[in-house]
C-alpha cells in the first residue's frame, strides 16, 4: 500500500466511509489522519460548481464559468492542442473552484440519433475521440486536478439508461468502443474514470471485473481510481471487488452497511477495502495540492478569448462543389 501510514489512522468503519460519497458531490474528510475532502464537480465544456447545497439536477445555481463549444463540436477542429488548451483552461477554473475532480471529457460512441447526450461525445470515430479525449485530460491535469473520462463504457443509449444492456462480442467491445477509452488512458493518464449505467452483457459496467480491473488496470495500466455515474451502483459489494473505489452520490450509511455486513460474512476481505481506499487516497491528496494552493481567481477575459478561439475552429465550412446548392424543390436528400 502507498498510504499504509493514513490507512492505520482509520477505522475500519472509516475506510468503508471513503469508498462511498459523504454527499452529493464530496467524499468524507479525516483531518485526523491528515485526508482532506475530495470535491467532485461536472463538466466537459465548462465548470459547475453548484453553491450552497449541491443537487443532482442542478437546479441550484452555480459559481460564474467560462462556457466552451461541447465535445461534438471540438471533434470538428481534428485538432488535439485546441482540446488541450481548452482542458486546460477548464481545469485552471476548477482549480480556482477547488474542484479536485473534473468529470469529463465525455468519449462514448454515438450509435443513436436519439441519444440526448451525443453533443458530449467527440465522435463516432474511436480513434479521433481517444486523442482528443487524452489531449483535454492532459491540459486539465496541468493544474494538478484529476479529469475524469467517462462513461466507461459501451454507454450507447438514453433510453431506460440504468438499466439496458449493451450485448456485444469482444472483438465489437474492444475495436469499437474501447478504443477511445484505451487512447485516452494510455495518452492522457487520468487520474479518475467514470463507469457507465449499462449493462454489458448482462453485467453492470461497474461489476465488471473483467471490465475495470483485468483490462483497465492490468492490460491498460491505469492507476487512479474508478466512480460510479451518480446513481449508478447497484450492488456495492460487487462494485468494490470489481474495482469500483468510489460510489456517488453518498446513500446516507445504507452502502456502508451493506459493505461491513459482507466484511463481517466474508464475502469481501478488509484487503480488499484497503486497496480501493489506497487508490483513493492517492488522487485525494494530489489533487489537494493543487487546489489548496490556489489564488482562487482566474482571467476572465483570457478564458473568454480561449472559448471564443475554440468555437471558431469548431465552425466547418462546406464547398458547393460541382453546384449542388441551392437544392431543387424535386431534389431528395435523405
Amino acid at each position: 500500500m502507498k498510504h499504509q501510514s493514513i490507512l492505520s489512522k482509520l477505522t475500519l468503519e472509516q475506510k468503508v466511509a471513503l469508498l462511498s460519497g459523504r454527499d452529493i458531490w464530496s467524499t468524507y474528510p479525516f483531518e485526523h489522519a491528515g485526508l482532506p475532502a475530495m470535491f467532485l464537480s461536472d463538466g466537459p465544456h465548462g465548470v459547475r460548481r453548484q453553491v450552497g447545497e449541491g443537487d443532482h439536477l442542478g437546479l441550484n445555481a452555480s459559481q460564474p464559468a467560462t462556457c466552451f463549444p461541447t465535445a461534438a463540436g471540438v471533434a470538428n477542429s481534428w485538432n488535439p492542442a485546441l482540446a488541450e488548451q481548452a482542458g486546460q483552461t477548464i481545469g485552471a477554473e476548477a482549480a480556482s473552484q477547488q474542484v479536485n475532480v473534473l468529470l469529463g471529457p465525455g468519449l462514448n460512441i454515438k450509435r443513436s440519433p436519439l441519444g440526448g447526450r451525443n453533443f458530449e461525445y467527440y465522435s463516432e470515430d474511436p480513434y479521433l475521440a481517444g486523442k482528443m479525449a487524452a489531449a483535454f485530460i492532459r491540459g486539465v491535469q496541468s493544474n494538478g486536478i484529476s479529469a475524469c473520462p467517462k462513461h466507461f463504457a459501451a454507454n450507447s443509449q438514453e433510453h431506460l439508461r440504468m438499466t439496458s444492456d449493451s450485448v456485444l462480442d469482444e472483438r465489437t467491445l474492444r475495436e469499437l468502443y474501447l478504443t477511445g477509452f484505451e487512447i485516452a488512458v494510455k495518452e492522457g493518464h487520468p487520474k479518475s474514470i467514470m463507469s457507465s449505467y449499462n449493462r454489458i452483457n448482462g453485467t453492470y459496467a461497474n461489476e465488471s471485473a473483467h471490465l475495470l480491473t483485468e483490462i483497465l488496470r492490468d492490460e491498460w495500466g491505469f492507476d487512479g481510481f474508478v466512480v460510479t455515474d451518480w446513481g449508478g451502483s447497484n450492488d456495492h459489494v460487487a462494485g468494490t471487488l470489481a474495482g469500483s473505489n468510489l460510489e456517488m452520490p453518498g446513500t446516507g450509511g445504507d452502502s456502508d452497511r451493506e459493505l461491513l455486513a459482507a466484511l463481517k460474512n466474508g464475502s469481501i476481505q478488509e484487503s480488499v477495502i484497503d486497496q480501493r481506499v489506497d487508490e483513493l487516497i492517492d488522487v485525494i491528496l494530489s489533487t489537494h495540492a493543487a487546489t489548496a494552493n490556489h489564488s482562487g481567481s482566474f482571467d476572465k477575459e483570457a478564458h473568454h478569448a480561449v472559448a471564443r478561439q475554440t468555437a471558431l475552429e469548431t465552425a466547418v465550412l462546406l464547398k458547393n462543389q460541382d453546384g449542388i446548392l441551392p437544392l431543387s424543390k424535386e431534389t431528395r436528400v435523405a
